[in-house]
């Protein structure tokens, strides 16, 4: 099995370090839930595509753990970057796209409230909804063993999300009646893919118009309908594999 994969603040990973504590919620998780021993390996990443690798040397308490520090690595940012624009699922299954998507490699999420959301993120239950979508990515990436967590933006409007596909090396939207297959779409070799993943009620006509106009083309997958919570674990998938980061 991989070494576990521990978040860090950025400043711990500076410079050359040869020992570092890792204390906090992760190291409580560390000593009191995994229970790590002295020699067992482990990955302290800032999230960022940093990782110091090295070897437990003590556990001190419930909540501290001594790394030592064998070296520190630096991943390279990924090209193309893939986002996926998730428009909110009912129930849990927000975070069950969030939590898949980032086991796959999705490099950014970005919430999005479409007209046939059943779902709506308002005030104080948007803010504990987002936190929780933010907490879900962060724990699957700990899971995955990435150093790059994925980002997982504001909630955004339609128009906010066309503006953000009229930016994009390629833009496209998920749809059951797409005239183009995602598996033969032409796609660049760098800069940034973004897919619009729609509600459990499909994109609305208007907003399909809204992001045609952006440069977003309407893409099936297969001849299945995939829920709104499992097509874009399947998109991210088959991007990974059309760009070779999966290679």
């Amino acid at each position: 099995m991989t070494a576990p994969v521990f978040l860090v603040e950025p400043a711990a990973l500076d410079g050359s370090p040869s020992r570092i504590t890792l204390d906090g919620p992760e190291g409580r998780h560390a000593v009191s839930v995994r229970r790590l021993q002295p020699g067992e390996e482990v990955v302290l990443t800032d999230g960022a595509g940093r990782g110091a690798y090295g070897r437990v040397a003590a556990a001190r308490g419930k909540d501290e753990l001594d790394v030592d520090v064998d070296g520190v690595r630096e991943e390279d940012a990924p090209s193309p970057r893939i986002t996926v624009v998730q428009a909110l699922p009912k129930g849990d299954r927000g975070e069950l796209a969030v939590e898949t998507m980032t086991e796959a490699g999705v490099d950014a999420i970005v919430p999005w409230a479409a007209g046939r959301c059943v779902t709506q993120w308002r005030g104080e239950r948007g803010a504990k909804s987002l936190a929780k979508w933010r907490a879900t990515a962060r724990e699957a990436a700990k899971q995955a063993r990435r150093l790059r967590f994925p980002t997982v933006g504001e909630l955004m409007t339609t128009r906010q999300v066309a503006g953000l596909l009229g930016g994009a090396g390629f833009a496209g939207v998920l749809h059951e009646e797409g005239s183009a297959a995602l598996a033969v779409a032409p796609l660049p070799s760098d800069g940034e893919l973004v897919l619009v993943v729609g509600p459990e009620g499909g994109v609305a006509p208007e907003e399909l118009a809204a992001f045609a106009e952006a440069g977003a083309g309407a893409y099936r997958l297969g001849p299945t309908v995939l829920r709104t919570s499992t097509a874009g674990v399947a998109a991210t998938a088959l991007l990974l594999t059309r760009t070779h980061r999966w290679s």
